[in-house]
């Protein structure tokens, strides 16, 4: 079987020819298979995590493990594909405990459209960087916002950690000044998490102290929500004493959702 087929080589248009179809498909193989390989290598070098902090905002750490970094360009070229169908939706940003939520984040609030944007290990910084093109772009009606943990592991001041996170707050509130922003102190950890309680509360205090410019926020205290008694967290709900069970998700998620309903997100 032949294909009469019409192309051009350069700038020089050939006349309709006869070609083999097996002739034609490898040329359409090949023509594809360039397409996506240009798209991958874009998504690329788009999404990867800058080799050095010049010209980035905000101060402190940023991740560049080789895990890490994988990570971050994986979630992200991921997110890159499904922006128009996420748009609209309320969204889960920060690190570790956001995308830890994996799969239950929608059955956790049925009746709203909910995405993850949360990536292991980021920083306050991390999610300055990332924050147009993984949160905006998809024009969010909400945003629930957890960071900052990581940032203390990597042994940042508590003043550095309050000030990314004023950078990413005044981001969101001149994107959208009426759009609400569930605000989460950082949860209870360890010590031998190099978490010790003294600096957990130090940024949550400094926290709270920025909160009051930005009436668009909503803070919810999941130090408290989650403290032991002993400003620790408690195995039983974060059994490596960093990350939350299902039990302690699960207890999240039912004081989110009264915030989600005073805010008009949930009947």
């Amino acid at each position: 079987m032949v294909v009469r087929f019409k192309l051009s080589i350069g700038t020089r248009a050939c006349t309709a020819i006869q070609l083999p179809k097996l002739v034609v498909c490898l040329y359409f193989c090949i023509l594809v298979s360039g397409t996506s390989a240009g798209f991958a290598a874009e998504a690329e070098v788009r999404f990867t995590l800058p080799s050095t902090d010049e010209g980035l905002p905000g101060d402190g750490p940023i991740r560049r493990y080789e895990w890490f970094q994988d990570l971050w360009q994986s979630r992200r070229s991921g997110w890159a594909e499904t922006i128009q169908q996420d748009q609209g939706a309320v969204v889960f940003l920060g690190d570790s405990i956001i995308q830890g939520w994996g799969e239950g984040l929608p059955a956790a609030f049925p009746g709203m459209k909910v995405v993850n944007r949360g990536i292991s290990g980021d920083t306050t910084r991390g999610v300055l960087i990332r924050l147009e093109q993984d949160v905006l772009a998809v024009n969010p009606v909400a945003v629930v916002l957890l960071i900052g943990t990581n940032d203390l592991e990597e042994a940042a001041e508590p003043a550095v950690i309050a000030s990314n996170v004023r950078l990413i707050l005044d981001a969101l509130s001149n994107f959208e000044r009426d759009m609400p922003i569930v605000f989460c102190d950082i949860m209870p950890s360890s010590s031998r998490m190099r978490r010790p309680t003294e600096q957990i509360q130090s940024v949550n205090a400094l926290y709270l102290e920025m909160l009051d410019d930005y009436s668009q926020v909503v803070r919810l205290d999941t130090f408290s929500l989650f403290d032991n008694g002993h400003g620790d967290a408690d195995p039983s709900e974060f059994p490596d004493l960093l990350h939350p069970n299902e039990v302690a998700y699960d207890k999240w998620a039912e004081a989110l959702r009264s915030h989600f309903r005073q805010i008009g997100l949930l009947d």
